[in-house]
């Protein structure tokens, strides 16, 4: 059986986002730090999202209650709306997406603007605006 990718880029996990969650690699566009940021989610690799995460606006100390909350989701599927910039020459661009995934039995849906630029170099995520 193929272990795909949760990320939707038709790629393995292994040849996909693995390499960026283990820091082996970085992203090379937003869209990528996202993709792998949903994959973190998926795998509850809450070190990976922290990481890639503005210092600035690291949530440290939400680390453990988004741990638990990990752990009791089920990720069912990404849909990437759209992308402004964030290119591998840009220092700043925004992913657009929806995120499934079900709570307490119940569906429920992420959209959110995530913005995101270059610290040092490497991508990471800024901060978000989420749709109702």
């Amino acid at each position: 059986m193929i272990d795909y990718c949760p990320c939707g880029n038709n790629k393995t996990y292994k040849e996909c986002c693995k390499p960026l969650i283990d820091g082996v690699e970085k992203a090379e566009t937003a869209e990528q730090l996202m993709r792998a940021r949903y994959t973190a989610f998926t795998k509850a690799k809450v070190n990976y999202i922290m990481r890639s995460h503005q210092k600035k606006t690291r949530p440290l100390k939400e680390r453990d209650k988004m741990q638990k909350w990990l752990n009791a989701v089920e990720w069912m599927g990404l849909v990437v709306v759209k992308t402004e910039d964030g290119n591998a020459n840009d220092s700043s661009g925004t992913v657009e997406f929806r995120a499934i995934y079900l709570e307490d039995g119940q569906t429920q849906v992420i959209h959110e603007k995530s913005f995101f630029e270059k610290e040092k170099g490497k991508w990471v995520y800024v901060s978000g605006i989420q749709y109702a």
